[in-house]
């Protein structure tokens, strides 16, 4: 699926909205950032290495970016009457099979953030993760967090398959 630049816009939108709250509410404290930031790169990661694939996590991705796109669209041109064109990467992330299971723990540490740590506000993990797959694919981002994203979790997958097989 393809990201126009209407998703694209939401999901900055959605970070600049999130870096005002951290700026006035929460008195530039720099932990309150960390359950957004973390999550927004996880929802990177999510949609570089799974949208597509036939999986639980491709088809939330792929929901996630329609959403977007249908939103930021129905912002852009029926709200400022812009335009919304197509702004996708044309290659994703290529993982490998330790590099999966990084993605799988870390979606597994994200629903266990959701579920049970009770001074980690939902709303930040939801807002993070939706703003992470909706930038991610936009040529620039996806080019930018393809490398250091996809190397990390690679080089972490090695390690733990390393460890455990």
């Amino acid at each position: 699926m393809a990201i126009n630049l209407g998703g694209v816009a939401l999901g900055v939108a959605i970070v600049l909205v999130f870096l005002l709250r951290w700026w006035f509410k929460e008195k530039r404290q720099w932990a309150a950032l960390v359950p957004f930031v973390l999550s927004h790169l996880y929802g990177m990661l999510a949609a570089l290495a799974a949208l597509g694939s036939f999986s639980a996590l491709g088809f939330a991705t792929w929901a996630t970016l329609w959403a977007a796109n249908v939103a930021g669209y129905t912002g852009l041109v029926w709200g400022v009457g812009g335009t919304a064109p197509n702004v996708t990467r044309a290659h994703q992330l290529a993982l490998t099979p330790g590099g999966y299971v990084i993605v799988f723990l870390f979606t597994a540490v994200l629903f266990a953030l959701w579920k049970w740590a009770p001074r980690v506000p939902n709303g930040k993990l939801a807002a993070g993760a939706f703003s992470g797959v909706a930038v991610a694919l936009s040529g620039t981002v996806a080019g930018v967090a393809a490398v250091p994203l996809g190397s990390s979790v690679n080089l972490l997958g090695a390690w733990f398959t390393g460890a455990f097989a």
